[in-house]
């Protein structure tokens, strides 16, 4: 299978927009990982329905690591089908397919698709549900009725701890992150368009309360203390790594594979005060032009089989079928973190009106 990575996103996203015309839950803490153990094997086929296409265009929020592990795991049951991959924020993605209705280039979304977003992309995503719904425990299922909720993504802390030993500090959880000695050293992505970001933004609410006045007088002393806007989730981990930050507010996923690349001056911390995961999917989009390849692709994410391939190459995803078996040598146990439960039916109903309030909170600190 040829694999086809596309970086440059904003170039076709202008160049799909001018060929279209530009027409425009349930808690997910308590996130053991679903499976550990031996390796389960991955050659049996899964069944999409009707004889596949022979390409896939796959849109993608999640790291490198990750969509090249994918695409060998897919590839080893479909190697006839090219795939090829728009990697980009969930954002910039979610608004590609919408710009896109009217002539779909896409046929798959996987990442950036949360518990916490409801119905709002109901209009640009096939509800339709893999065929292993029914084996996802109950916490993980289907917010909607067509994500297919495959992988948890919980928020940490990612820290250099090179610059956390030179200023003296011992990062543990939120309240040290208000330490003046970490002004204009903490990295975050925009919580507007970037599914990470509001990862921990919902974590945020869970913490101090949602919508409190604890958890805005937090938000507005962490703005103060300089903290910086990355145009990207991934800078919220390689920039840490790369010492330009001594912090990055971001998630496991992302995090743990600089530590599987051999990094050794970060860590991952994951805060003391709570905890939580949002539970993260795939979906296929609106009348997709290779219907039974995408539905192929999210099968596989959803089997036991697929997670399993997927859990023992990657070591760094919690997925959530209960019969995939798998170990993750870069993830701490369940047991070591603190988990708070969030109320994910109130992040949705709720998502603009916090990101106006952190949008005035932002604007009115910075100018």
């Amino acid at each position: 299978m040829k694999k086809i990575f596309t970086i440059l996103l904003c170039i076709s996203l202008l160049l799909s927009m001018s060929a279209c015309g530009g027409g425009s839950g349930s808690s997910a803490a308590s996130s053991a990982p679903a499976g550990t153990g031996g390796e389960t094997a991955t050659d049996a086929p899964v069944e999409a329905g009707d004889s596949l296409e022979n390409s896939l265009v796959l849109y993608s929020s999640m790291t490198e690591n990750d969509l090249s592990n994918l695409l060998d795991g897919f590839s080893a049951i479909y190697p006839d089908v090219e795939v090829e991959v728009v990697n980009g924020s969930a954002g910039e993605l979610t608004a590609r397919i919408a710009a896109e209705a009217g002539n779909p280039q896409g046929d798959i979304m996987w990442g950036g698709l949360n518990t916490g977003d409801g119905d709002v992309h109901t209009d640009i995503f096939e509800h339709w549900l893999s065929d292993y719904e029914q084996d996802i425990p109950p916490e993980y299922q289907s917010p909607n009725g067509f994500y297919n909720m495959d992988h948890l993504s919980t928020v940490v802390f990612c820290v250099n701890t090179d610059l956390e030993a030179e200023l003296g500090l011992n990062i543990t959880g939120y309240a040290d992150l208000l330490d003046p000695a970490l002004n204009g050293k903490i990295v975050f992505s925009d919580p507007n368009s970037s599914s990470a970001a509001w990862n921990n933004v919902g974590n945020i609410m869970t913490v101090f309360g949602e919508d409190s006045d604890e958890a805005w007088t937090y938000i507005e002393n962490l703005i103060k203390n300089g903290l910086v806007i990355s145009t990207s989730s991934s800078v919220c981990f390689k920039a840490v790594a790369d010492g330009e930050y001594v912090v990055g507010l971001t998630y496991e996923d992302g995090a743990s594979t600089l530590l599987k690349s051999g990094a050794t001056n970060i860590k991952m911390v994951y805060p003391e005060e709570g905890a939580s995961a949002f539970a993260f999917g795939c979906a296929v989009i609106k009348g997709a032009p290779h219907p039974q390849a995408a539905k192929a692709m999210v099968n596989y994410l959803m089997s036991p089989e697929g997670q399993s391939g997927l859990g023992n190459a990657l070591g760094t995803l919690r997925f959530t079928n209960p019969n995939a078996a798998y170990e993750s040598p870069y993830l701490p146990s369940d047991d070591e973190i603190n988990w708070v439960i969030r109320d994910n039916e109130w992040l949705s109903e709720n998502k603009e009106n916090v990101l106006n309030h952190w949008n005035e909170l932002f604007t009115a600190i910075n100018g």
